[in-house]
């Protein structure tokens, strides 16, 4: 699939395959993810999400923004999580569609 970003943006962060992917599914079923939801993971042909450089960094900038929940790759899951921030460790698409549409995330 090829995406045609505003402004022709030229992204080469492998974290935002599966945020599009998401963006795309909620689109398509007409519902809305929550502004508090955070998403990054790179997605393989097979639909596995595999894991990004700098997982924790990029939590602790999340908690910074004021983020509540975010769906990340499980290979990138801290020892210890943030406080106040919900982590939802995925290993497939499959996965990170049921964390984002059939759970209770806050609003």
């Amino acid at each position: 699939m090829f995406v045609n970003l505003v402004g022709g943006i030229e992204i080469a962060e492998t974290a935002t395959d599966l945020p599009l992917a998401l963006a795309l599914a909620s689109s398509l079923r007409a519902r809305a993810l929550p502004a508090s939801l955070a998403v990054y993971g790179e997605l393989g042909l097979t639909g596995e999400v595999r894991p990004v450089a700098h997982g924790e960094e990029r939590l602790r900038e999340l908690v910074k923004f004021g983020f509540k929940s975010v769906i990340l790759p499980r290979d990138n899951l801290p020892r210890t999580a943030p406080p106040d921030l919900l982590l939802l460790g995925v290993s497939s698409i499959q996965e990170a569609l049921a964390a984002a549409f059939d759970t209770q995330l806050k609003p």
